[in-house]
C-alpha cells in the first residue's frame, strides 16, 4: 500500500494523486493538517514539504516525481 501524505491547496500533491489514480496504484492519503501524528510523523522522516510518499520496500521521498511514482507500479 502507498500512501500519500499531503494538505489542502497542494498542487503537487494534486498531480501526485491523479498520476496514482490514473496508473491504478492504490494508495491512501493522509492529510497532515489534519493529524499533528501525522506531522510528526512526516518531520520525523526528515520532510518538510508535502506529498511525501510512502510504500512498503521503496524508500520515502517528497515532490511530484513521476519516475520515482513509475516504479511503485
Amino acid at each position: 500500500m502507498v500512501t500519500v501524505y499531503t494538505k489542502p491547496n497542494c498542487m503537487q500533491c494534486n498531480f501526485t494523486k491523479k498520476y496514482l489514480t490514473e496508473k491504478e496504484i492504490e494508495f491512501q492519503t493522509i492529510d497532515i493538517t489534519e493529524s499533528e501524528e501525522a506531522l510528526a510523523k512526516v518531520k520525523g522522516m526528515g520532510f518538510q514539504a508535502v506529498p511525501v510518499i510512502v510504500a512498503e520496500n521503496e524508500e520515502a521521498f517528497y515532490g511530484f516525481q513521476p519516475d520515482r511514482l513509475a516504479k511503485l507500479v
